[in-house]
């Protein structure tokens, strides 16, 4: 440490005093996984590699979560005062940065030198030409700029920035996945376990597949009804007529119901969004072309999420966006969520709140999604999130060597643990089998465990058989919500979906894109129901008998 701040100190010019480095080193740079050695020396590369860009201001926007405050507020001036390179880190709401990368794209002005943005849409960046191919810009023109110990090989995100081509497309900065919630303070209750099993006949625990969370979720609410003198719930989501309920649906819903097919890190060739394609190119959505998203398991998935909603969730949840709902379940009334994102782990942890104990420590768990009737081994199990670095190819090459810097130093091995602690989005291996992780696990509720398990493959992004995901996603929210409304069963939705889909695949067929669109002509559902996997035929009983885990069960089958 004082090599360190004894190096450093020239540098950063806004403090007074040894102390208030040495400070700053030990509350924004440790704990690391590298030797202080090593950090120094990375420290140093990233100060004397940009010497040249000194002066330089580059501008980069990234969503509104917790990890990204961390970078904007603390680890941007902290960067600058290393490089001399000025930051703006702009913070918005994810639909916002998708706009304005898109913008960027579709006007050619400069607007921004990098993006933090979901790698959803890796579908469009290795079809469009462009998003800056990292992995040819890092042994190419950016090779002065590139980290000698970035160790890609590091971060547990790499397939789902990947194109068909083999090429990095984007680097991931935060990763959060999407799990089963439950509260193991109420699971483990003796007289709650007991009139369990009378009433269904198996353990109340962990559920492995639907029918275990349909039948958990009817216990608490109408069988439990109360705890502590307040009602509870068997189930939380949301159903307003908002852009955030297609991200709970286009997010890996309809892959854990078992849309698609078998494969990691999404299915082929037919994906969770029902779409299939032959070679890179995509050929339907409709079942008619082959495709999945109207197909028996897609209306089941709407099926279960409007019944499950409507049915034992709290009233006013129907009218909720994702950012209302969000905080429901911190205030001690649900019992479980099928669907909840590791994100907000850090707001599950705060002292005082009702889903933290004395000692500060959850009374709740995250484990395993459990999967739906269609569901098969070897099939994603949920959605994880990676909002990765993404650089157009329009971006002044010094601009862009400037930010490269920048995104660099937010991910490097000098920065990436203690970042990793502050906002719980963990991207790299190393930092997640750290000793600092492991003392802060028992905190977490399962967090540590699911990122140390090899499910962690299983829970995947929007993979590249989605061309468009910027325009695509709009349509999931917009079709989807006359259903939850009551005005259209769920498979007269799916069916409409499906349409959408498909014509806007036959839009993009005419526009040129590399691997773009060509849709195979209509055929009968039956025919291609007829073939091995998806889309499937309808299953003759889709609520089986509910199977349940010991949570120390589920963490070892987990493992």
């Amino acid at each position: 440490m004082k090599r360190l701040w004894a190096w450093l100190l020239p540098l950063c010019l806004s403090s007074p005093s040894q102390a208030d480095v040495a400070q700053l080193l030990q509350d924004h740079l440790q704990p690391t996984t590298l030797t202080a050695d090593e950090q120094l020396a990375e420290l140093r590369w990233f100060s004397q590699t940009a010497q040249p860009y000194r002066g330089l201001t580059v501008r980069v926007v990234s969503e509104r979560i917790a990890t990204h405050w961390y970078e904007s507020q603390v680890l941007a001036p902290l960067f600058t005062r290393l490089t001399g390179i000025r930051v703006i880190h702009e913070i918005t709401g994810e639909d916002d940065v998708v706009n304005k990368l898109n913008a960027q794209q579709d006007t050619g002005l400069h607007l921004y030198d990098g993006y933090i943005s979901d790698s959803d849409l890796i579908g469009a960046h290795f079809r469009g030409g462009q998003v800056l191919a990292l992995s040819d810009f890092m042994v190419g023109d950016g090779a002065g700029v590139t980290l000698p110990t970035l160790a890609l090989d590091d971060f547990i995100g790499l397939p789902f920035t990947t194109g068909p081509d083999g090429k990095l497309y984007q680097l991931p900065d935060q990763q959060f996945a999407n799990l089963y919630w439950f509260r193991h303070d109420w699971f483990t209750r003796p007289e709650l376990q007991k009139a369990f099993r009378q009433q269904y006949g198996y353990d109340l625990g962990v559920p492995q597949n639907w029918s275990a969370y349909e039948d958990i979720a009817e216990f608490f609410t109408y069988h439990v009804k109360k705890i502590d003198g307040l009602p509870v719930y068997g189930h939380m989501d949301y159903g307003a007529h908002d852009p955030s309920l297609g991200w709970r649906l286009s997010d890996a819903w309809l892959g854990m119901a078992g849309v698609g097919d078998l494969g990691l890190p999404n299915g082929l060739p037919v994906d969770d969004w029902g779409i299939r394609v032959e070679g890179c190119h995509p050929v339907g959505a409709s079942m008619a072309r082959g495709g999945a998203l109207d197909s028996p398991a897609a209306v089941y998935a709407l099926e279960r999420y409007v019944f499950w909603l409507k049915r034992f969730a709290p009233p006013e949840a129907i009218q909720l966006t994702f950012t209302q709902a969000g905080p429901v379940p911190s205030q001690g009334q649900i019992a479980q969520q099928i669907f909840w994102y590791t994100a907000f782990t850090a707001d599950y942890t705060r002292p005082g709140i009702e889903v933290v104990d004395d000692d500060g420590l959850p009374l709740w768990r995250v484990a395993p999604s459990p999967h739906g009737a269609y569901w098969q081994p070897g099939m994603k199990s949920g959605y994880q999130d990676a909002g990765s670095w993404t650089f157009l190819t329009n971006t002044p090459p010094e601009q862009l060597k400037a930010a490269w810097l920048y995104a660099q130093f937010l991910v490097s091995r000098s920065v990436s643990l203690n970042k990793t602690l502050h906002g719980l989005t963990p991207i790299r291996r190393s930092d997640i089998f750290s000793q600092a992780m492991t003392e802060r696990a028992a905190s977490l509720g399962g967090l540590v465990e699911f990122y140390r398990s090899q499910a962690v493959h299983a829970w995947t992004p929007t993979g590249t058989n989605v061309p468009d995901y910027a325009e695509m996603a709009s349509l999931w929210w917009k079709e989807a919500h006359p259903a939850i409304a009551g005005r259209i069963t769920a498979g007269q939705a799916m069916r409409n979906l499906a349409q959408a889909m498909d014509a806007h695949l036959a839009g993009l067929e005419k526009t040129g894109l590399h691997c773009a669109p060509k849709l195979n002509p209509v055929t009968s559902a039956a025919q291609w129901q007829a073939r091995p996997g998806a889309p499937k035929p309808a299953l003759a009983h889709e609520k089986s008998q509910g199977v349940t885990l010991s949570y120390e069960e589920a963490m070892r089958a987990w493992q």
